[in-house]
């Protein structure tokens, strides 16, 4: 059945009929039940310009009885004063993105302004520039690019010099843009570092994709085997997924030569372990693990993941400082980045050989 135009189809959901959808009021609407012209409704609502006191009441009563809302894209326009943060990121749903974007709403709010999200959905140039022209449509204070990938570190190339920026990263890059930095570098030294202190001789690595560079994570787990004169296994990548890790687990199952594991991320790690047990492998007897993150889950997995953890959403928060310092010209001090190894369950010192 064809719905006439202007009108929502009405439908039905166990035997109950739902009223069409009511059209949001607009500020026509509330001038006619205030009885004034549309400019003093914009007027009462900007304070730009003084209004009676008498029409002012009776613009905020039919405001309130009608249940408008001022457009802000709107609003924008009009006042020059935008109040929507955009946020380009390469994911919404892995631990470490919605965390930071958890962070950067919940500062954006403090600061009186909304969340837009832009998810740059691949790393090729044409989803590149419609991420960054879909988000860049709206009114925007600026920008925050969550560099955690190559999308997000292309993303960020793409955006013109004529809007604020700041981004989430694990390195310093452009000088000109802010960034809220975690240490990838530092934590996959310190805990490829731990590995070897507990007498491993070696860690092998089960990476997660870079931001079109190799991981700091990488490069810190590279780094620390090289000081200490440990042999370098060659790396597998992964997706980031749970999947991908248990696939790799597999590869490395069937080595002898294994004995502990860096993973780049916990979900990862999570992969890893089941596939080493699903190979007959004991985690931490045969193998060691351990992951990157903090994911909640990791103190709950079988057994309880050994990890680096940060504090994402502190890293938003600090996104959301830089860019209003750059907004208003104040500097903006970030609290140091909160990384720390977290030892539990899934790591040990490796079994004695046979004999000793």
């Amino acid at each position: 059945m064809q719905t006439p135009p202007g009108r929502a189809a009405a439908s039905t959901l166990t035997g109950v009929t739902a009223r069409p959808l009511k059209r949001p009021p607009v500020l026509a609407d509330v001038a006619r039940a205030a009885g004034v012209s549309v400019p003093t409704v914009s007027r009462v609502l900007s304070g730009a310009t003084r209004v009676s006191e008498d029409k002012r009441v009776q613009v905020m009563r039919a405001i309130e009885e009608l249940g408008y809302h001022p457009n802000a894209a709107a609003r924008a326009l009009v006042t020059g004063q935008r109040s929507i943060i955009g946020v380009l990121t390469g994911d919404t749903t892995r631990y470490g993105y919605a965390s930071t974007i958890q962070g950067i709403e919940e500062a954006a709010r403090s600061a009186g302004l909304v969340v837009a999200i832009t998810v740059v959905g691949a790393a090729d140039e044409e989803a590149v520039r419609a991420a960054v022209g879909l988000a860049l449509g709206q009114p925007l204070a600026g920008v925050i690019v969550l560099e955690f990938d190559i999308q997000g570190s292309r993303a960020l190339a793409a955006l013109p010099d004529t809007v604020a920026v700041a981004a989430v990263s694990s390195t310093a890059g452009n000088r000109r843009i802010p960034r809220a930095l975690f240490d990838d570098h530092q934590g996959g030294w310190d805990a490829t570092n731990y590995l070897l202190g507990l007498g491993h001789r070696t860690v092998h690595h089960v990476a997660v994709p870079g931001s079109g560079r190799p991981s700091g994570r990488m490069l810190g787990w590279r780094e620390a085997l090289k000081a200490a004169g440990a042999p370098v296994p060659r790396p597998l990548e992964t997706d980031w997924t749970a999947r991908s890790g248990y696939d790799a687990a597999l590869k490395l199952a069937k080595r002898d030569d294994v004995t502990a594991v860096l993973c780049g991320n916990d979900e990862v790690a999570f992969g890893v372990i089941k596939g080493l047990q699903d190979a007959g492998l004991r985690v931490p007897d045969d193998i060691s693990v351990a992951g990157f993150d903090d994911h909640p889950l990791a103190q709950l997995w079988t057994p309880a993941l050994t990890t680096m953890a940060q504090d994402f959403a502190e890293l938003g928060r600090s996104a959301v400082g830089f860019l209003l310092g750059r907004l208003t010209g104040d500097q903006f001090e970030a609290p140091s980045a909160n990384l720390h190894l977290v030892v539990r369950d899934s790591t040990a010192p490796p079994r004695p050989a046979p004999g000793l």
